[in-house]
């Protein structure tokens, strides 16, 4: 038994779902391969859990050419199709089409804002945002107006507030798990 006490969510028999607990969620990262690669994790989420993405995570990232974005947006129909059949991933027609749609829609936020991390931080500014028990705000309902806005599929509010905390902007650790405003931005 594991003496630190950690977020109610983080199932501690999944040494994967501790290690991210501990080591990545809420913890700000600001590169955008990084941002790109949540994203689209975060979108096959919708409707399922985070541990069951996040157990296929390795498979994502081999199916999905580690993440290249250059590589996701030049999918075509034989690779939607090669998707399809990967037994490691999701495999989620809709949710795969969305994939590169929104691989597309991040690419044109990048070249418009200059990073995926500026255009997040034009709704929620430099501060991190400290907050938990929630699942979605006025700021990931903006941001998820917006990305739809642009055409993304995939990223409603609660995705979107599932994503911001993912990522660092939102810190949602548990006010008595042992990361609670420890190892702060």
């Amino acid at each position: 038994m594991n003496e630190c006490k950690r977020c109610f969510w983080c199932n501690e028999n999944n040494p994967l779902y501790v290690k991210y607990h501990d080591n990545e969620w809420c913890r700000l990262n600001t590169d955008d391969k990084y941002l790109y690669e949540m994203l689209i994790l975060e979108s096959f989420q919708a409707g399922l859990s985070w541990e069951c993405v996040l157990n296929k995570r390795e498979a994502f990232r081999a199916a999905y050419d580690g993440f290249d974005i250059e590589k996701v947006c030049l999918y075509g129909e034989d690779k939607i199709e090669a998707l399809l059949s990967d037994k490691g991933i999701i495999r989620n027609k809709l949710k795969i089409k969305a994939s590169i749609n929104n691989s597309r829609i991040f690419k044109k936020i990048v070249a418009e804002f200059g990073s995926f991390y500026d255009y997040l931080r034009s709704f929620a500014g430099n501060e991190v945002i400290y907050e938990n028990h929630i699942t979605f705000s006025p700021l990931s309902d903006a941001i998820s107006t917006d990305l739809q806005r642009r055409g993304m599929k995939f990223v409603g509010s609660t995705i979107i507030y599932s994503y911001l905390q993912a990522v660092g902007i939102v810190y949602s650790h548990d006010d008595d798990c042992f990361l609670y405003k420890n190892g702060e931005q």
